[in-house]
């Protein structure tokens, strides 16, 4: 199939660029992008293309960006199809803008052998219309005792390894799987927290805290964690990535690592980029995240961090919950929130706020995962696959968590007005969803 983009706002991350222009798309890839005025069927006849064999589009001066690199999405296959499964979170992500997604193993059971991830796999191809990527446990169930078999796995597909919020305690068990992983070249996702500290916490220590009587833990928790990580690869050389920095005391210690030298990126959520400690309110759950939110001076701190690119990425971190999960008391409620189709509405109120602008947005969403798992997508040049995103940064609505795509409909933005929709995405050329 051949189609051609025209009158499109292109987003490129990769030059830094938002600029009127037109884009040609041949067998799945990006063939060319030409300049805001051209006679596209002279051009057409130049390059040997029958200009009824192509599908123009008008995009109508919206934006063409990327599709988004998501690294983190929990699919509830295997264990607990009811919350999610590669069918319905493939259709939100099509929904919300999102061409690949990076799925975690702490499923039930945990993804930590080969035959597990080939299951997964199976069922991705067959039930999703993205591109799915999985990730394997770094440690048996991800229990923290045993690493598991990397070499293998990555045989077997999986893209990085992670006991995602289990942290693994055991130094000694840590060291060797980053020795074992630098070895094979695999990828580390870890959850930076020190996870005495932060047991059963439900909320960042402070007023808010206090006053609602909630169990809660420090800010030095994350930075705790993320030191002992950092000595870690300063000893192994591994490749290593934090899911998740969300405070301003981990920040100096990240640069440092970064300045010197150590293969280390990092990435936050979409919640604690937009919302904060106050959001729960009188106890709303559906605000209750991993790690809690934290305070508006760290929101701050981490949005600034994205913008200069301290942190690369940009993440939904979706974690499907069900009803029953979350209708509990706060301090025993599940946490975790659905935001497959709410990251880029979400991540527009940064845009619209002036904090980032749309390269900058689409650095952290599309190019940055996409170059940290050595993929070709999340770019807008010739040669990439043809993975993009067409959308209307202004337009308003109201969000209805129950029009949501995903099975569970947790979300923290349920009935709050947002700005930016997504009208159409492609995966390798070829629509995976267009709004109607």
């Amino acid at each position: 199939m051949t189609i051609f983009f025209t009158n499109a706002r292109l987003i490129d991350p990769e030059a830094g660029t938002d600029a009127p222009g037109n884009l040609l798309v041949q067998d799945g890839k990006i063939t060319e992008i030409f300049p805001e005025n051209i006679e596209f069927e002279a051009m057409f006849r130049a390059r040997n293309i029958s200009p009824e064999a192509v599908e123009i589009i008008d995009c109508k001066n919206r934006c063409l960006a990327p599709g988004i690199v998501d690294i983190g999405v929990k699919v509830c296959e295997p264990g607990e199809r009811h919350k999610e499964s590669y069918k319905s979170a493939g259709l939100a992500a099509a929904a919300g803008g999102v061409t690949t997604m990076v799925t975690r193993p702490d499923t039930s059971p945990a993804i930590d052998n080969p035959e597990a991830l080939e299951f997964v796999t199976r069922r991705a191809q067959a039930d999703a219309p993205v591109n799915v990527l999985p990730m394997a446990a770094l440690t048996k169930g991800r229990d923290g005792r045993e690493m598991t078999e990397i070499g293998f796995l990555m045989d077997a597909g999986a893209v990085a390894f992670t006991d995602c919020d289990r942290v693994v305690t055991d130094t000694k068990v840590f060291s060797r799987a980053l020795t074992y992983a630098r070895s094979c070249g695999a990828l580390v996702i870890a959850h930076p927290q020190e996870p005495i500290l932060s047991k059963g916490a439900a909320a960042t220590s402070g007023k808010f805290a206090a006053l609602r009587g909630l169990p809660a833990v420090s800010p030095m928790a994350e930075r705790m964690g993320l030191d002992r990580d950092i000595a870690l690869l300063e000893m192994t050389g591994a490749r290593y990535h934090a899911d998740q920095i969300t405070t301003a005391r981990a920040l100096p210690a990240l640069e440092r690592a970064k300045n010197n030298g150590l293969d280390i990126t990092a990435g936050t959520s979409i919640h604690h980029l937009t919302l904060n400690e106050l959001d729960p309110a009188d106890y709303r759950t559906f605000f209750k995240v991993k790690p809690p939110l934290r305070s508006e001076e760290d929101r701050l701190a981490v949005v600034e961090a994205v913008r200069t690119g301290l942190i690369d990425t940009i993440s939904s971190m979706h974690t499907p919950q069900d009803e029953e999960s979350k209708r509990l008391p706060f301090e025993e409620a599940a946490a975790g929130a659905v935001a497959l189709e709410t990251l880029l509405p979400a991540a527009l109120r940064l845009y619209h706020s002036e904090h980032l602008d749309l390269p900058t947005l689409f650095r952290a969403m599309s190019l940055n995962p996409a170059k940290r798992l050595g993929l070709d997508s999340g770019r807008l040049c010739a040669g990439a696959p043809a993975d993009l995103l067409l959308f209307d940064p202004d337009v308003p609505f109201v969000m209805d968590r129950f029009a949501l795509k995903s099975k569970s409909q947790n979300t923290p933005f349920d009935g709050q007005r947002m700005q930016g929709r997504v009208l159409a995405t492609y995966v390798a050329g070829q629509p995976v969803y267009r709004r109607t």
